[in-house]
């Protein structure tokens, strides 16, 4: 959190007067933040960054499609705006300045850097975070004392800091929030091969704000997370996404009192997660934990179309293909 702290105050030192998008504080994300990890020895603490359009610029989603997947895209619409009549800007009208004068005298805009056409591409957008995590890393106070690894990726900043005796692996992802909600779009991998200029929705800042909540009314001796985490953990390698349970979870706390997961309930939470696994592969479906979910707290903000929205199943897939129904059935009993 110091580290992502001290970037964020880097990143607005470094692009106060860019026409690069405005960087706001890091989320943390996932499991790493929300307590739990099916893999200790192999933690990646993720952040959300958001991403704000920068003066003369404003960002307009574009939903790509209605079709039923648990992950729907978006397109990152970039529109310059006028800024003539704004007094003391300090800056050339994008839309009305002569383009001779705008090259001359001014950075090129955001269409003309992150962009492909007149949307925010992910590529792009990533490369230039590497730049900046490599020009920024050397005045950071953690750089006396860390090595910095810069790790490949695609649609996001992967590295890794070490000073030899601890290591953490860091990967940041950058998106756009939607509307004023805890719901964005963002760089993280869709299905494969998924387009630069789409961005897949995430729901990962509504589930670690749950987590947050949830732990504020557990008492201490609360094992949800141990529950969480073991599960998880028994299940690696049989073929049930982490998500897959970690949703079960999630809807189980929303239902059973935050009281009966304590130590004399461990073995009866872990029985109602696998319960609840069998049903909903005999049913063939598993409702999204946030889409259309009427029961999230109220402190978890959603857009509209996401709150009336008819709740999204995770199991499409097996009501679809037989064999993989069977598949699933099969790796159940091995569970």
């Amino acid at each position: 959190t110091d580290l992502m702290d001290n970037y964020t105050i880097y990143f607005g030192h470094v692009l106060s007067n860019s026409f690069y998008p405005v960087l706001q504080r890091a989320i943390g994300v996932g499991s790493a933040f929300e307590g739990w990890s099916p893999r200790e020895q192999d933690v990646v603490y993720r952040v959300l960054i958001p991403m704000t359009p920068p003066r003369g610029h404003s960002f307009h989603l574009e939903l790509d499609s209605a079709e039923e997947r648990p992950v729907r895209n978006f397109r990152v619409r970039v529109q310059l705006e006028c800024t003539c009549t704004r007094e003391g800007e300090d800056m050339l009208c994008f839309l009305h300045q002569p383009e001779e004068e705008l090259r001359r005298n001014q950075e090129p805009s955001l269409l003309d850097t992150l962009c492909t056409g007149s949307y925010l591409d992910v590529h792009k957008t990533a490369r230039w975070f590497y730049q900046l995590v490599r020009a920024i890393w050397p005045a950071l106070p953690q750089s006396h004392n860390w090595h910095l690894v810069l790790l490949p990726s695609r649609r996001s900043c992967q590295f890794k800091v070490t000073n030899g005796r601890e290591s953490f692996r860091i990967e940041m992802l950058f998106g756009v929030r939607r509307d004023d909600s805890d719901i964005f779009v963002s760089s993280e991998p869709g299905y494969a091969g998924t387009p630069n200029i789409l961005w897949p929705e995430t729901y990962d800042v509504a589930e670690m704000k749950f987590f947050k909540l949830i732990a504020r009314q557990a008492p201490p001796e609360s094992l949800h997370l141990k529950c969480l985490q073991l599960f998880s953990h028994v299940q690696l390698g049989i073929g049930f996404s982490t998500y897959t349970i970690k949703t079960i979870v999630m809807h189980l706390l929303n239902t059973v009192p935050v009281s009966r997961w304590s130590r004399r309930y461990f073995l009866r939470r872990l029985g109602n997660i696998s319960v609840y696994l069998h049903c909903c592969l005999e049913e063939k479906h598993l409702n999204h934990f946030v889409i259309g979910n009427k029961k999230l707290p109220h402190e978890i903000s959603l857009p509209l179309d996401i709150a009336s929205a008819e709740p999204s199943n995770l199991f499409h897939h097996l009501a679809q293909y037989p064999a993989a129904h069977s598949q699933a059935m099969s790796e159940y009993e091995d569970l």
